[in-house]
Parts: C-alpha cells; structure tokens; sequence
C-alpha cells in the first residue's frame, strides 16, 4: 500500500505540473528551437524536467525518510539538474552550452553521493574461495564517478525521439523496483517507484506528438537518479555475476552510447558533439516512424531488463 500511495502521489504532481510548466515555457520562450540535427520542426517547451524534479523531490520527502544518503541524492540531483537547466536555456537562444563545465558539475554531483556514502564499496566473488572484496576508498570512489557520470550521459544522448527517455526511464526503474524488493531494500524501492510515477506521468504529455520535453535538465536528472539508485540497491553487496544486473537495467542507453562513441571515434569526431547517428536516428533512416522507433526500443529494454531479472533470481 504504501508503494501504491508513492507511486500515486508521484504521478498526480507531475501530471498536474507539467501543463503548468508548459505555460510558463511558451510564455517567457523557453523553447527547443529546431534545427538540422533535430526532428521536430516547431518549437517546443523545455520545462518538462522541472515538473519531473518537483515531483521526485516532492514525494519522496513526504514518503521517505530523513537519512543522510537521501540528503546526497537530492543535493547531487539538484546540481544536475541545474546545470542542465542552464544548457536548456542556452538551447532556447539557438547556443550551445559547453561540454566541460556539464562534465564537472556531473563529477562534482557523484562526488556528493560519495560524501554522503553512496557508492560502489566492493564485490562479492562466488568461485575459489575469496568471498567479499572490499574495494580501497579510491577504487570506491573511481568506480562511482565512472558509473553515475556516464549513465547521466548516456541518458542525455537517448532523449532525441518523443517518449523515448521517459519510457526507457521508467522500464529500467521498474527493473531496479523489482530488484530492490527482492534484496529487501524499501528505500530504492521507493525511489526507484517515485521514477516510474513521475517518468509514465510525463510521457502523458511527451509521447508522440510530444507537446512539451524534459531537455538536458530533465533526461540527465533521470540518468543521474537511475545510477544512484542502482549504486545503493543493486550494486550493495553485489556478487561478481550479479554486477551485470544494473547494467543490464539500463542497457538500452549503454547500448545506445557505445554504438555512438565507437562510430564517432572512427569518423575522428569529438564524442560529446551531437549528431544524427544515435540507433534511433538509425532506425526511423531505415523507414521506421518515430512510435515504431521508440516501441523497438521499449521492446529491447524490456528484455535486457527480464534478463537482469533472471541473473538476479538465479543468484538469489
């Protein structure tokens, strides 16, 4: 019940938020101006991630508890999102905000979760005898910073299709659900359920034809919020199979981000730099429409998430 009343509370905000918020963003022209690298051709509001922050934010201080780790989410989030408000409105007047001060606000907010102690401690090893290995502080530390900034990343990359992030944001938080419940982790559970609230509650309005988007400031708090919560439940004790787990959960965007950086690496092109070469760009230049793309999608992570669901029971 109190899972349902989270989930509830977490959907009503956003859906009740985001037509608010798409008010204010065509009125003051905080709007995504299209150019050649984009799909949509009219301009579009950017505040959708500030309804889905408002909303995480809102429910879980009413529904979760008051404990330090849950302090470094929310002031790590917050510098994410941020930042990422701040590329958005750059976007609203047709710049391009810089790679590396996103890239050191990204550190700097894993580097938060890490003060607040959410990280990667160590691994279990199930074969030959050696049972848990505890990682030194700065393999802790590293391992982290590497995990939380490159899913926010590779979240941003995946927000190029209507419905895309949001839909992918929300089967891999039901991955990490499932998976919280089964290690008896009520806390992840409860973020990972407020996610899967506030991700289904705006796509209500971004689905295709989407009528508002979460920009950077929406898709890399979503990213940010999914490696945080794999770091405190799916990675907490983790043996050495069950590390695929979270990556498995979030395979989609790690798939996705690969296949870009490989293919940008070979045409000598700088990583961070968009283009149109993402496997949904690929996909709708091979005759799909965008629904058709972004059920592809849904449907791949769908099964990457059944597989970490498998590995998990397995290894129970």
């Amino acid at each position: 019940m109190q899972q349902l009343f989270t989930f509830t509370l977490a959907f009503l905000v956003v859906y009740a938020l985001v037509p608010v918020m798409r008010k204010i963003a065509l009125k003051t022209g905080f709007v995504d101006i299209p150019n050649q690298r984009k799909i949509h051709t009219d301009p579009i509001p950017l505040l959708g991630g500030a309804a889905m922050f408002v909303g995480f934010f809102v429910t879980t201080l009413i529904m979760g508890e008051r404990s330090s780790e849950y302090v470094g989410l929310m002031l790590g989030a917050l510098v994410i999102f941020l930042v990422g408000l701040i590329d958005d409105y750059m976007k609203t007047r047709g710049k391009d905000f810089p790679a590396l001060p996103k890239f050191i606000a990204q550190i700097a907010a894993a580097s938060i979760l890490i003060y607040f102690d959410v990280r990667i401690e160590g691994i279990t090893i199930p074969f030959g005898g050696l049972g848990y290995y505890q990682f030194t502080y700065w393999v802790s530390v590293l391992a982290t910073v590497l995990w939380v900034v490159g899913i926010t990343n590779m979240f941003n990359f995946l927000d190029g299709v209507d419905g895309l992030a949001g839909g992918i944001a929300a089967i891999s938080a039901t991955t990490l659900l499932f998976i919280s419940l089964l290690k008896g982790q009520p806390t992840s559970a409860m973020y990972a359920v407020t996610l899967i609230a506030i991700s289904l509650a705006f796509l209500r309005h971004n689905f295709h034809p989407a009528k508002i988007f979460m920009g950077d400031s929406g898709a890399t708090f979503l990213g940010f919020t999914l490696s945080a919560i794999a770091v405190e439940g799916a990675f907490k004790a983790a043996t050495l199979v069950s590390l695929v787990v979270p990556v498995l959960a979030l395979g989609v965007p790690i798939f996705d981000f690969f296949y870009v950086t490989i293919r940008r690496l070979k045409e000598n092109r700088p990583i961070y730099k968009a283009d149109k070469g993402h496997t949904f760009h690929q996909l709708m230049q091979s005759g799909l429409t965008q629904i058709q793309t972004v059920a592809f999608l849904y449907l791949l992570g769908i099964c990457f998430s059944l597989v970490s669901i498998i590995v998990v029971l397995v290894n129970k």
